[in-house]
């Protein structure tokens, strides 16, 4: 095998139509070390022999266990992987389901065009090449602050600016056996009056024995650090005098001194203190800006408690009386401010209810920007005099907001439905969101739930989106609930589902995800009329840290 070979970066190709799989591997076997699978356990037991692949591209369907599921296995073994999978249109759901776990880099539809293959897999390579190369440098990094965490440690418990450098010189001074050690700061690239100083209480060394005087103007000037060596009494006496500094900043020079040692410093020794002298800059720095942090996370507050004020204001504060049915809604940002929204609105001339619950992927402002967005296109859309289709109002959304949404690596999930009063009719389109739910009050004991099952990928996934709507006949008794992933995927204790189940009493407590089992099993035991705050109170009393933005809204048929 030649050293070119030796190189190649190794890629499995997944498919059980054996035309397919060979006309993949003749693709890629130039440019890679390329293995074959015809089934998902062919190419599970590949990865166990052979180790980590760079990529991974995989049929969806495929027999005993598909692609989607291959590559979900794959991710906790082999997470720096890229994974792509190649699909057909009507997988929407697999797909959907692939790209919010993270499993998928990309996904190509069949047939595929081979040089658009070529070029997503040439981007996944040097996707891989790049996380190899910081997940090696972020190893290193551990490697090196392991070393340094007892000096960084005692640096860091320091109270204040003054007490935290004489720790810094005496803990480095102490650390590496110095004879003495000297710490002046810096301001503006030159030695402020004050200086910290630490000396072997063991050592009889006179004052003057120790001048570092000229070493100290070379790092001023060149920001380097200096070495030299003298002598003294007839002994030799070993200078170091090192910068630190943090973001090109100096902000101090530390000089330590060896007196009665022949050697002078090893090259490792200098670099551990040189590294020893960034954290300690860090440090230094982190000291300085303290008390300007303070005052700035204050002001911080009260602007977010602004955007708080704001965000909430974008959301109906009151909600329209609609005859014959009867509207919640509540939105409970997990932050200050969050991604999650919902809209409410009456068409002036038709007349039609439109509903609406979205989550933009992340937390805090990032989120809440998109949120806002999101709105204003929406209300946009829905003011026309003559409103599009729910499929076709997300098509608009999509086109307005996926360039920028892509570009931040950001997407929404969005829910929309359109009830029309008079015919009781709810049309609606869902664009990667959690399952609407509908139920009917007039049967005692429902087993389950109608899921709104209708669904495609989210908003800001590509350029172009579309989708079919579906559609529902809702009758006097039932309810439309409109929910985000923050209610759902909320961790519960699983007290407060299995009291819905036995009425409490005798049950192991562990926590777990919700789920929407689990809250449709709360909504059956919720007293009537239905309170959504009364709901939400339960799970939040339940779920100690609300991580994620919790938004709900129901619709129900009076």
């Amino acid at each position: 095998m030649t050293q070119n070979e030796v190189q190649k970066l190794k890629l499995m190709v997944v498919d059980d139509e054996p035309d397919n799989l060979d006309l993949l591997y003749r693709t890629f076997r130039r440019n890679f070390q390329v293995y074959k699978a015809n089934h998902a356990r062919k190419a599970l037991e590949i990865l166990a022999q052979e180790g980590e692949m760079a990529v991974i591209i995989s049929d969806q369907r495929m027999p005993e266990m598909n692609g989607t599921e291959l590559l979900s296995r794959t991710v906790g073994l082999y997470p720096d992987t890229i994974r792509i999978l190649l699909t057909g249109f009507t997988d929407v759901e697999d797909l959907v389901e692939a790209i919010n776990s993270g499993q998928v880099f990309k996904y190509i539809t069949k047939p595929w065009n081979p040089e658009r293959l070529k070029a997503v897999v040439e981007q996944a390579t040097e996707t891989y090449r790049l996380v190899k190369k910081r997940t090696q440098e972020l190893q290193r990094a551990l490697r090196r602050q392991s070393l340094f965490n007892a000096v960084t440690t005692a640096i860091r418990e320091s109270l204040d600016y003054e007490s935290m450098l004489q720790k810094i010189a005496a803990t480095i001074g102490q650390t590496f056996g110095a004879t003495c050690c000297l710490l002046k700061p810096v301001e503006n690239n030159r030695l402020t009056p004050s200086q910290f100083y630490y000396q072997n209480p063991a050592a009889d060394l006179p004052e003057s024995a120790f001048d570092p005087s000229c070493l100290i103007v070379k790092v001023l000037e060149t920001g380097d650090y200096q070495i030299a060596q003298d002598t003294y009494n007839g002994k030799f006496c070993n200078y170091l005098v090192v910068p630190l500094s943090y973001q090109q900043q100096l902000l101090a020079v530390l000089a330590l001194y060896q007196w009665g040692l022949e050697h002078s410093w090893h090259d490792e020794e200098i670099q551990l203190i040189t590294g020893v002298a960034e954290q300690a800059a860090l440090a230094v720095s982190q000291a300085k800006l303290y008390q300007h942090l303070q005052e700035k996370q204050q002001q911080i507050s009260a602007e977010l408690e602004v955007a708080r004020q704001i965000q909430n204001n974008l959301l109906r504060q009151t909600l329209p009386d609609i005859k014959g049915a009867k509207l919640q809604a509540c939105c409970y940002p997990a932050r200050e401010v969050g991604g999650d929204f919902f809209e409410v609105f009456v068409h002036p001339t038709q007349g039609d209810v439109w509903l609406a619950v979205g989550d933009v992927s992340g937390k805090g402002v990032p989120a809440a920007l998109f949120m806002a967005s999101a709105i204003s296109v929406l209300r946009r859309e829905l003011s026309q005099e003559n409103p599009p289709e729910p499929n076709v109002v997300i098509h608009n959304l999509n086109h307005a907001l996926s360039d920028d949404l892509i570009s931040n690596n950001c997407f929404i999930t969005f829910v929309l439905a359109r009830y029309t009063p008079t015919t009781r009719e709810i049309v609606y389109a869902n664009a990667g969101h959690i399952y609407p739910l509908v139920w009917s009050n007039q049967i005692k004991v429902p087993e389950k739930p109608v899921y709104l099952t209708v669904r495609a990928i989210p908003i800001g996934i590509l350029p172009k989106w579309q989708a079919k709507s579906g559609s529902l006949l809702l009758k006097p008794g039932d309810t439309l609930l409109l929910a985000s992933d923050g209610i759902t995927e909320a961790t519960v204790s699983t007290k407060l589902i299995n009291s819905v189940k036995t009425g409490g009493g005798g049950q192991s407590v562990s926590h777990s995800m919700l789920n929407q089992d689990g809250l449709w099993q709360l909504l059956q035991q919720e007293p009537q009329p239905l309170s959504l705050n009364h709901l939400l109170a339960r799970i939040q009393a339940d779920n100690q840290i609300q991580e994620d933005d919790q938004t709900i809204l129901s619709l129900e048929v009076l």
